[in-house]
């Protein structure tokens, strides 16, 4: 590992245990994305090699039980002294690259986030006089021996369903349900891992927009530079409103249903909208049977605030060990030194990181809903 990080690695069926030295030595390279989208995933690359007694028949390492599988992988690493825990994640692939250069083959396994279990099984369920928040605190309760810790943000309206009248029903895996109600409210749904090793952080609630930023991003300033390249793009298109009507179930009356503008606290000094008026997309509500005003509302609010998210991208690279710390995804982080439209605050929609020998760089994408800082400091 590169001078100040150092990798804890373990594996195993149900408890994971600490991986042997014979896989350590062979580990040539391990990758780890967490995205605020689906399920975040890992990849772990050895050498491998049929020298000896023990390669006759097959590579040695293929038949390690650790490597199966379905089996658990938690990864964490301690940079500067800080230890962070990196991926808690089930294998779900292996690859092998045989080579016929001495000592080029290659056996890789690819797994996924714990959540990748909630994904296993579709199923027919009833949720009576549930909303979507006691929804989501029910189906991550069953799954506490991956070790969830529910955070569940209820959205601004909620209309708790009248027995009476309807049943709430899940028609899907646990995580597409769970995701499917997120998006109701232009929420999100993943998991993370940690606070601490066999742990995970169940979150379900908006993009997180009101936090500690993480140290800056640092362009173009000399010795304090700390990333190596990134590019901005803005996408005058994404903007969009909505509109429609609903027949209240309530009330039995027709109502409007419009929207204006993002609800989410704001990153920039120009966001889209309104900066963008008149030239911003509208979209028309889609099926509101059986919904309340509230509800529909709600549903429109969530698709605009949606939209505003990924108005200005900015895609780069940084070494980690020069950062002196681990960018993490789903938070906010300042950037200094691209000029007044593109510094500011940004929500970090994405992270990947990439760790060998002598190396750790992190791919990252950042998001927010228009240009122009919010102040004209950004705190290192």
């Amino acid at each position: 590992m590169p001078g100040g990080v150092h990798l804890n690695l373990l594996l195993g069926p149900t408890v994971p245990v600490p991986a042997p030295p014979m896989l350590l030595e062979r580990l040539e390279s391990i990758s780890v994305t967490h995205s605020d989208q689906g399920r975040s995933g890992f990849q772990m690359t050895f050498h491998v090699g049929r020298a000896g007694p023990g390669g006759v028949l097959d590579y040695p390492l293929l038949n390690s039980p650790l490597l199966r599988p379905f089996n658990r992988v938690v990864m964490s690493v301690v940079l500067n002294a800080v230890p962070r825990v990196l991926m808690d994640g089930i294998i779900t692939h292996q690859q092998l690259n045989p080579s016929n250069d001495p000592g080029a083959s290659t056996f890789t396994v690819t797994g996924e986030d714990v959540s990748v279990m909630m994904d296993m099984e579709e199923k027919t369920a009833e949720f009576p006089a549930l909303d979507e928040t006691l929804q989501a605190y029910l189906i991550l309760g069953s799954y506490a021996k991956y070790g969830l810790l529910p955070i569940v943000i209820p959205p601004p309206t909620l209309d708790p369903p009248n027995p009476l009248e309807r049943t709430p029903v899940q028609h899907a895996t646990d995580l597409q349900h769970l995701q499917a109600l997120a998006r109701r409210y232009g929420y999100v749904f993943y998991v993370t891992p940690g606070p601490v090793p066999l742990v995970n952080t169940a979150y379900w609630g908006p993009p997180v927009r009101v936090d500690l930023p993480q140290r800056a991003l640092s362009i173009g300033m000399g010795p304090e530079t700390n990333v190596s390249s990134i590019n901005f793009s803005y996408n005058g298109l994404a903007p969009t409103t909505v509109s429609g009507s609903v027949q209240d179930s309530l009330t039995n009356t027709t109502l409007p249903v419009q929207t204006f503008a993002s609800l989410r606290p704001p990153l920039s000094s120009q966001p889209a909208l309104p900066f963008n008026l008149p030239h911003v997309r509208q979209r028309m509500l889609g099926d509101t049977e059986g919904l309340s005003y509230l509800q529909a509302l709600a549903r429109a609010q969530g698709m605009t605030d949606r939209s505003l998210d990924e108005v200005v991208t900015a895609s780069g690279e940084l070494d980690a060990t020069r950062y002196g710390n681990l960018l993490q995804a789903r938070g906010l982080v300042g950037l200094r030194g691209a000029g007044y439209s593109y510094d500011g605050f940004y929500y970090v929609k994405s992270v990947s990181h990439s760790i060998r020998t002598g190396s750790y760089t992190q791919r990252f994408t950042l998001t927010r809903e228009g240009v122009g800082a919010l102040s004209p400091v950004v705190i290192p």
